[in-house]
């Protein structure tokens, strides 16, 4: 493994020699310097060089836990304020007494948030690739409420299980009391810790084009370097795509707070672009931060939701299983396994076992689970990547500054 990593690092280094002893100073060769070590660092994946990924990947946790210790301790007084509360709370939630109930409460609540906002940063930082967590995870959660309430008549879910496993309460209700707003209300705490969670996602881009334009460096990010790149053509820009960045960065430019709560408030994949022009014009960062957080964990969460449980309603889902069986020749073949799916369910809703149910019933389980677990699996091998990349863009860095002292 050693041996390989040396040999990628002679490489980096033959490359970084000859580009020097070539003399490239004018900017078309150093912004074609710039390619070819991007193009050698997107080679260094698990599939291409396991060996020298893996090396990297570990070397930048080592530095990564250094530079964090380091900091750590240039603020020891903020540490060990932490840990003195840290132990406080300890001792209370040990120690028998009536404010138990109130400790377990707080406890359950707080995870229970925590969960959301992990997912919601996950989905938005993604370190290379995102999450999707809201079609993995909060999108099933609300569609399942929204399915058990109409079976139901109840959002009342007996606790525990819910919300681990959801099934109807003894007391039956009152056919017809679900209303949009009643499943709405039900989900609204998970469904606003997700999006405030994306909205703090969102706080990367903007403190590297921030920290960039205050130092007057010109950091190594593709999508800065396309943030740069679009304010030189601005003028010439004919595709679709780049008429649209240009939008995203007039309106929050031009219209400050409102203008990034319009964008943070619809599905935006360029919203990444509106952080970044808000670090490089050094927006403030509560109205930045304030601006997407409203539009992302109140105006965006609420649409997203609201389409969700429509979609999920009981007479929509109904419809929807009666069109799969209206397709010619297959229409039945495919319905047959919805059909036994949606009895499942309301089986396990009603506390009914699930002996005697035919196996192909849960295989739509199967492959949603399956699903999860590659999706994961993908978003690890991204961070490890991602990881090993930062690590030989360090070894590029250290040549470009042995150069500078020559």
């Amino acid at each position: 493994m050693a041996e390989n990593g040396k040999n990628c690092e002679q490489r980096l280094t033959g490359m970084s020699k000859e580009q020097h002893n070539g003399n490239f100073t004018d900017p078309s060769s150093l912004n074609e310097r710039k390619r070819r070590d991007r193009e050698e660092r997107q080679n260094i994946v698990l599939w291409r060089q396991p060996l020298i990924t893996l090396q990297y990947f570990f070397l930048e946790i080592l530095i990564n836990l250094k530079e964090w210790t380091v900091k750590l301790w240039h603020r020891r007084s903020i540490v060990v304020s932490f840990l003195v509360l840290l132990a406080v709370l300890t001792a209370t939630y040990y120690i028998e007494g009536t404010h138990q109930q109130y400790v377990k409460y707080m406890e359950k609540k707080i995870l229970w948030c925590a969960y959301w906002v992990g997912l919601g940063i996950l989905s938005s930082v993604g370190l290379g690739t995102g999450l999707h967590t809201f079609l993995l995870y909060l999108g099933p959660h609300i569609a399942s409420v929204t399915l058990a309430a109409y079976e139901c008549n109840s959002v009342n879910f007996p606790e525990p299980p819910y919300p681990d496993q959801i099934i109807c309460p003894d007391e039956e209700g009152i056919e017809g009391s679900i209303s949009l707003w009643t499943i709405m209300s039900k989900v609204r705490l998970e469904a606003c810790m997700w999006g405030a969670g994306t909205a703090i996602g969102e706080l990367p881009p903007y403190f590297m084009a921030r920290a960039a334009r205050l130092s007057g460096a010109e950091p190594d990010d593709e999508e800065y370097q396309e943030f740069e790149e679009m304010l030189e053509h601005a003028q010439s820009a004919q595709d679709f795509a780049s008429r649209a960045k240009l939008a995203v960065q007039n309106m929050v430019q031009k219209v400050g707070f409102f203008g990034i709560l319009a964008c943070a408030s619809i599905p935006n994949p360029l919203f990444d672009l509106a952080g970044i022009t808000c670090g490089h014009f050094l927006v403030p960062f509560w109205t930045f931060f304030g601006a997407t957080l409203i539009g992302k964990a109140v105006v965006k969460m609420h649409i997203q939701k609201l389409f969700v449980i429509i979609t999920f309603s009981k007479h929509i889902v109904e419809q929807m299983v009666a069109l799969i069986g209206a397709v010619p020749s297959l229409g039945p073949s495919l319905q047959k396994p919805f059909q036994e799916y949606l009895e499942a369910q309301r089986q396990k809703l009603h506390h009914k076992t699930e002996e005697g149910m035919p196996q192909g019933a849960n295989w739509l389980s199967w492959m949603f689970e399956n699903l999860v677990i590659v999706m994961v699996c993908y978003f690890i091998l991204s961070i490890i990547n991602s990881m090993a990349q930062s690590y030989a863009k360090r070894i590029q860095q250290q040549m470009y500054s042995e150069e500078k002292t020559k």
